[in-house]
Formats: structure tokens, C-alpha cells, sequence
């Protein structure tokens, strides 16, 4: 830092307030970047207001369905037949209706398949690579007889039952209606289909266990479902492509399921003949679960590994299943005779309703599902509720389907997390389980009920839902590992090459890289907004208006960017535009930083600082070595050659001076002696600071002072609205800083740290001394809790959940 006297009577500070700067010129991207959105909004209008909040004109049609389904074990087949009433609620004529086929994704030719790319090199193909490549997702380019896809049997009128004639383009279905659909009306049609289940594939499909010949079967996007029809896009019937996820409407639904008599099956909503279905000692389970405030086993391991060695007895024998659901988007459901379930009915909210939080999972999920799953469901509707609205709805689920990854449907959601063939289980896979049963029942919220367009934005459920999966995390443990959500958790995505980045509002099917960009930049940006731009308190109240005003309707973009900002009373347009609608990182420099001193004008002090400046300044190294030969000069072996100038010294204070002094104090009044004393002892330090990166955010600087004590300043984002490169701002303090740095708490996703110190910080980069490298993909051996065991000689407990019966 350069230190530089001010003469005080130019200017007078008082407090630690910033001095003003000169109005710098604007860049060429300045003033773009803090103008409003404008015209890249749509045009508020009579459906969908400038505040944010739905119109009063706003409409959205609607879809009740009866559905009768059987699952063919021996063949794992779904044949189901559906009668589907539709009511047009817009004040648009309908001469035809669209339904999803998604099924149809893994049919022969369809553009999901035939449009997934890569390549072979000369290094080879890796045993994963050839898998995928056979896989049911790609079989309907590598077998002519691939079976796959929806197979339709039948359409008909709901009342006469004549055919109707339908379209079938790919993963879309028009039915030309008998007559238009007017405004108000409705109209109901019979569908008979059937197709063949496909391995689970991350949203539906089946895992075979070859040690007892059993399947599990999760069963979503499984029956010919209505597209959105609405004010923005008309008819939602963008191919689904297995990237873009669905867009549905609400109605209420009845599902009769008929499976072998010794599954197990759970589903959207609730169960209607628990009697018919389960035997007297479950229904007794079932009961106690209805009042305890731990999970009760209903199906027990036990009798879950029974049933999966007996198969029904080898007999045909079958039960039926009704479930009813009211006001959902869509249904699904879950069906093995190798279910362990275990539930409670709590007042998750203490306003005296009952929510049921359950669990359906193998053996392969214990111990760690018997103990944490259905705790973790109810923590999760608790603490989405708490920030959102209150879950509506009368039963939550989490089912084990796979070691990793999950989905999620109304009531009911596809989850993974397995621990080791012995119990064990490393952390990564106890707190990833956790985190995605959190992440899946918390969708309940986003989409399931702020209908939001998956098929067209990604980020409008995932990103939400998981910024409030971070916030639930927390609240579950306070140390837990998050992995998305902290600012410096995106900065690798941030700073990777522009090439392979998107706009988050890019098109689901469009985006590259999906996890970072419609998960965890969303996510990211949400949580600098609460905590750095706006605050909690301002950001939980609009957060929350937010899925108030759309609870059970379907938002657009604008209309969470709009309500926002209505609801909290900032200005938050350059945010939407550098982190949503951009590609550019953060990165803050800071250059300089000068630090100045008012002088007193008291001759006394002036010119004992000058003094010493004038040793610092002439404390050369060549002076320090002369200083051995100085009586060898000429002025010191001949004082002849010596005159005033020998002997004047230009930093004693004379009479003159103090004359001069005390003229000036005489000229100000009493507050200005006040503030001159004051500011004397005042630094003050002018910072120049870089937007490297483009993206403009707040300049968080914290201050280090020589006393050992700190300070932060904080400077919103729109002190670049003038110049969006650099800026010069200054500081007042009382204290002398010794060290300055920008964005110490690592709010803003900076890409690069290394020049946000002043003067700069070092950081060691730490080299590993080896004898001989290492295979990094060799295998890592035994987990904790293994080596623990071995350590210990202890004996490996049987895989039993903590669930209690």
C-alpha cells in the first residue's frame, strides 16, 4: 500500500464513510447490464400479471383418469386399460387433444435413441461403454425385433364406445375428437394399451435379483397421459428425448393394480382396501403405525425374504390394489413380493393433521434404510413445508430402487443408496441416500405441486428443489457433506470452457452438462441471493409468496423472476441477466490498494512525518554501504566547502511555522476544529478493483487491522452500474489495515482466489513424495466400517432395518 498525506482542508470526513467518486464513464456493457429485462420478458397480460402472480384470467385444464392395470410377472408386462374425462378450461376452441406416449422413447427409431452420440477411438472401448451401448435404452438401433414402446390396442369414445381416430407421432398421440371441445366443456375416451418393461433406466423401469429370480418393479410414465394445453405454449407436445422431463396437468385418479398375490405395492395417494389386501397381523402393524411417532415395520424382512423364495406357492393367484389421488399431475406406483415397508402417521406441522411418511425397500437396503428412510421423508416434508407451503397431500414415500440415483412422482419416489453385500457402508453412500431421499419427496413440492414445465425448463424444478434440499440438509445436520449449494461448490463448473457452457434458461433437452447447470447453478444462485444479495428475511418471504401464488398451477420463469422481486422490493434484474440468462464467471481482482493520511497542518506533526519519510526514503543500500567511507568526503575533511544549506535542516519547526498554524485554526469554527482533530487520526484507502470475469456481484471486502481485530465492508452489486471493468472505491477506518481481502467468506462463487489479497497471500501447493506411482482406479479397499471390523475381530450384524414391529 502506498501511503500519500491529504491536506485537510480539501476535504472533511467524518465517521467511516466512503469518499465520493468522480462519475466515471460507462463501458460498452455497463448500462445493458443494469437495465430491466424489458422485452426478454414475455408481455405481462390478463393470464399471467407484471407482479408475478397469476391473472385473472389464468386458466388450466384439467385430466381425471380410471385406470385398470395388471403386471404380468412372468412376462414383466403392463397391460392396462384407462378411461380419461378432460375438461377444457381455456376459452379456446379444441378439435384435438394430445397425449404422451413415453413409453415410446425406447421404441425402434424414436429421436431420444437415434440421436445420442459418440465414438470409438484406437484406445478402445471400456466394458461400461459396451454395456450402455447394448442396453435396453439402445436396442431399438442394434435388434430389428426390439419389443419395446406402447403397444395400442384400443380407442374409443367414452360413451358409445365407436373408435376414434389417433395419430401416433413417436412419443406423442393426437386424438381428432368427434367434435371441437368448447370452452367449459368436457369429454371422456377409453384407451386399451400394453408394452413390455424395460431394466430401470433412472425414471421407471425394473431390477432383476438373479439370486432368488425376482424382480422389482417401478412403474412410472407407464399409462397414455394428457399433455398441458395453456396461455404460453398451447399444447405442451415436445418429443420427450429422456433429458426434458414431463409436463402435466392436474386431475384426480383411480388405479385398480393387479399383481401376484404375494407383492407388495405401493403407489400414488392412498390405498383404498388395505383390508382385502393385507393380512390381519399388517393391518395390525398398520394401525400402530397410524400413531407412532417412529417408523413401524409392516412387512418385515422376515416375511419379505419368505416371499421371495416362495413365489406365491407357484400358484396364479393375484390381488388387486386400489388407489385413489386427488388434484395430482400424475400417478405411479411400486410392486415386488421382496418389499420390507415400514411407515408412521405424524403431525409434521403441529396443526393436527396426519401425514404418512413410508418406506418400501429389499433387503439390500438394510441397515441403512430400516433406519434413516422414513425419518427422513417426514424431516423433508417438514422442512420444505416450512419454507414453501404445507404438504397437502396424506402419504409420502421413498422405495429402494437402485444403488444410485433416483425420481420422483406425486407421493411416491425412486431412490438409491445400498450398502455393501456384509451392512457396511462407506459415508458417501449413507449421506448421498439421505440426500436423495430428501431430494426426490422434496420434488412433491417442485413440480408436483408448483407445476412448473420440466419438458421445457430443467432448472424450474431441480434447480429449486435443490437449493431447498441444501437448506434441508442443513437443518438435518449441521456438518453434513452438502455437495450443492455453497458458492465455491460451482466455481470448477464456472470456469470450465465456454464451449460447454449453457445459459441455465436454455431448453431441457439443450442443456450440456444438466447436473451443474440445472442443478447446482440454480441452486448456488438462490443461496447468494438469500444470503449476500437480498437477505433471508427478504428472500424467505418472496421465496415463499413465490410457491404460495403457484401452489397447484404452473409457472413460467418470468413469473418467479417477477414475483421475486414484487414480494422483496429489490431490484434483482442484472441478477437474473448475469446468472440465469449468462455464461460468465465471477472473478474479482484486487489491484491496488493506496492508502492516504489527512494532514493536521500542525507543523509539529507534519514535519516529524516528513522527517521520517525522508530517512525511509534515503535508506538506500547504496547509502548503507557509503555510510563506511562517509568521513572520506570532501564536506567532511573541509569545512570550507560547507555553507547554510550544510547546517539547514528543512524539517525543524520554526516560529514561523507555528504562526502559520495557529492563523489557520483561527479561520475554522468549532465543529471544523472537531472534525480536523478527528480525521487526523483516520485512514484512508483507495481500492481498485477488477471484474475479471464479467459477471458482476457485490464487492465483499474484509479488513485486517494491525490490532489483530477485523472488519468486512460490503458494497452491493450495483456499484458497477457505471463502469462494469474496474472501480475505485474508498474506505475511511481508524485503525491501520495490514491486510485486505475480497469475498472472505466465499459468497460469490469467485473462480479465482489467488488475486483477491492485498498485499497477496501465497498459498503452498502441497506435492506428494512417492516411490513409484500408484493405479488410481485400482480398488480403495475396505470401508470404515470394515476396517473397523477387522481391527476389532467383530462380527458383521445381520441387515435389519431399526424399524420395529
Amino acid at each position: 500500500m502506498k501511503n500519500r498525506l491529504l491536506i485537510a482542508c480539501a476535504v472533511f470526513l467524518t465517521g467511516t464513510a466512503a469518499l465520493a467518486q468522480p462519475g466515471q464513464a460507462p463501458t460498452q456493457n455497463a448500462n445493458s447490464r443494469f437495465e430491466q429485462l424489458g422485452s426478454v420478458l414475455p408481455t405481462p397480460n390478463t393470464f399471467r400479471t407484471a407482479s408475478g402472480a397469476p391473472g385473472k384470467d389464468y386458466f388450466q385444464n384439467r385430466a381425471d383418469y380410471d385406470i385398470k392395470v395388471e403386471l404380468d410377472d412372468a412376462q414383466q408386462k403392463i397391460i392396462g386399460s384407462e378411461t380419461v374425462t378432460y375438461y377444457n378450461n381455456s376459452t379456446d376452441v379444441l378439435p384435438y387433444i394430445w397425449l404422451q406416449l413415453d413409453q415410446n422413447l425406447f421404441a425402434k427409431g424414436s429421436t431420444g435413441s437415434v440421436t445420442r452420440t459418440g465414438g470409438v477411438n484406437e484406445n478402445g472401448m471400456s466394458f461400461s461403454q459396451l454395456q450402455n451401448l447394448t442396453s435396453v435404452r439402445e436396442r431399438s438401433q442394434q435388434q430389428a425385433s426390439d419389443k419395446y414402446g406402447y403397444t395400442i390396442t384400443a380407442v374409443t369414445d367414452g360413451k358409445t364406445r365407436s373408435p376414434l381416430k389417433y395419430t401416433i407421432n413417436q412419443t406423442m398421440m393426437r386424438i381428432d375428437l368427434p367434435a371441437p371441445l368448447r370452452p367449459g366443456g368436457s369429454y371422456s375416451f377409453n384407451i386399451d394399451w400394453n408394452y413390455f418393461v424395460t431394466e430401470y433406466y433412472g425414471r421407471s423401469g425394473m431390477e432383476f435379483f438373479p439370486t432368488d429370480g425376482n424382480y422389482n418393479y417401478f412403474i412410472a410414465h407407464w399409462f397414455p397421459r394428457l399433455c398441458a394445453y395453456n396461455d404460453v405454449t398451447g399444447w405442451q407436445n415436445k418429443q420427450f428425448l429422456g433429458q426434458g422431463e414431463f409436463t402435466l396437468i392436474f386431475g384426480n385418479y383411480k388405479a385398480a393394480i393387479t399383481v401376484p398375490a404375494d407383492f407388495v405395492v405401493g403407489a400414488t395417494g392412498e390405498c383404498q382396501n388395505y383390508k382385502q389386501v393385507l393380512n390381519a397381523t399388517q393391518q395390525k402393524r398398520l394401525a400402530q403405525a397410524a400413531n407412532s411417532k417412529t417408523p413401524v415395520v409392516i412387512v418385515t424382512q422376515d416375511e419379505a425374504v419368505a416371499a421371495e423364495k416362495t413365489k406365491a406357492g407357484g400358484t396364479t393367484a393375484k390381488k388387486t390394489w386400489v388407489y385413489k389421488a386427488d388434484n395430482v399431475r400424475d400417478f405411479a406406483f411400486t410392486a415386488s413380493r421382496r418389499f420390507i415397508w415400514d411407515a408412521m402417521q405424524t403431525d409434521v406441522y403441529g396443526d393436527g393433521r396426519k401425514i404418512w411418511s413410508m418406506s418400501f425397500y429389499s433387503k439390500e437396503g438394510n441397515p441403512l434404510w430400516g433406519q434413516y428412510s422414513t425419518r427422513v421423508v417426514e424431516h423433508t416434508l417438514k422442512s420444505y413445508g416450512n419454507r414453501t407451503i404445507k404438504y397437502p397431500y396424506p402419504v409420502a414415500i421413498s422405495c429402494h430402487a437402485t444403488p444410485g440415483g433416483g425420481m420422483e412422482y406425486p407421493m411416491i419416489s425412486f431412490n438409491g443408496g445400498r450398502p455393501e453385500p456384509d451392512g457396511t457402508y462407506s459415508e458417501q453412500v449413507k449421506y448421498g441416500m439421505i440426500g436423495v431421499i430428501i431430494h426426490e419427496v422434496g420434488h412433491n413440492f417442485f413440480p408436483m405441486i408448483v407445476n412448473s414445465d420440466e419438458r421445457q425448463w430443467t432448472w424450474m424444478d431441480e434447480g429449486l428443489n435443490t437449493f431447498c434440499q441444501y437448506l434441508a440438509e442443513k437443518e438435518w445436520d449441521y456438518n453434513y457433506p452438502t455437495r450443492r449449494g455453497e458458492p465455491q461448490q460451482i466455481v470448477d463448473y464456472m470456469k470450465s470452457d465456454k464451449a460447454v457452457l449453457s445459459p441455465i434458461m436454455t431448453s431441457s433437452d439443450n442443456v450440456i452438462s444438466l447436473g451443474p447447470n440445472a442443478y447446482a447453478k440454480p441452486a448456488t444462485a438462490l443461496n447468494i441471493l438469500r444470503e449476500t444479495v437480498m437477505g433471508r428475511d427478504l428472500f424467505d418471504y418472496a421465496f415463499k409468496e413465490y410457491a404460495r401464488r403457484w401452489a397447484f398451477k404452473s409457472p413460467e420463469p418470468a413469473d418467479f423472476f417477477r414475483t421475486l422481486e414484487d414480494a422483496s422490493g429489490v431490484d434483482l434484474d442484472w441478477f437474473w441477466k448475469g446468472w440465469f440468462y449468462g455464461t460468465e464467471a465471477v472473478d474479482q481482482e484486487l489491484l491496488d490498494v493506496d492508502w492516504f493520511q489527512p494532514s493536521s497542518q500542525n507543523p509539529e506533526v507534519a514535519k516529524a512525518e516528513a522527517r521520517t519519510a525522508a530517512q525511509r526514503r534515503l535508506n538506500t543500500i547504496s547509502r548503507q554501504r557509503d555510510a563506511a567511507t562517509k568521513d572520506q568526503t570532501v564536506i567532511a575533511q573541509d569545512s570550507t566547502m560547507t555553507d547554510f544549506y550544510n547546517r539547514y535542516d528543512p524539517y525543524a519547526v520554526t516560529e514561523a511555522d507555528k504562526k502559520r498554524y495557529q492563523d489557520y485554526l483561527a479561520t475554522l469554527s468549532e465543529e471544523e476544529r472537531k472534525t480536523l482533530a478527528s480525521s487526523s487520526q483516520t485512514h484512508y484507502y483507495t481500492l481498485s478493483v477488477k471484474n475479471k470475469g464479467g459477471l458482476p456481484m457485490p464487492v465483499i471486502i474484509r479488513m485486517q487491522f494491525e490490532d489483530g481485530t477485523d472488519s468486512v465492508a460490503r458494497f452491493p452489486a450495483e456499484i458497477w452500474r457505471f463502469n462494469d471493468v474496474s472501480v475505485k472505491k474508498v474506505i475511511a477506518t481508524s485503525k491501520k489495515v495490514t491486510q485486505w481481502t475480497l469475498d472472505p467468506y466465499q459468497e460469490i462463487a469467485d473462480i479465482d482466489t489467488e488475486n483477491n489479497a492485498f498485499p497477496r497471500v501465497s498459498q503452498p501447493t502441497r506435492f506428494q513424495l512417492f516411490k513409484q506411482r500408484s493405479n488410481p482406479f485400482a480398488p480403495q479397499g475396505p470401508n470404515p466400517m470394515q476396517q473397523q471390523r477387522q481391527a476389532t475381530g467383530a462380527t458383521p450384524p445381520a441387515r435389519q432395518g431399526s424399524g420395529r414391529n
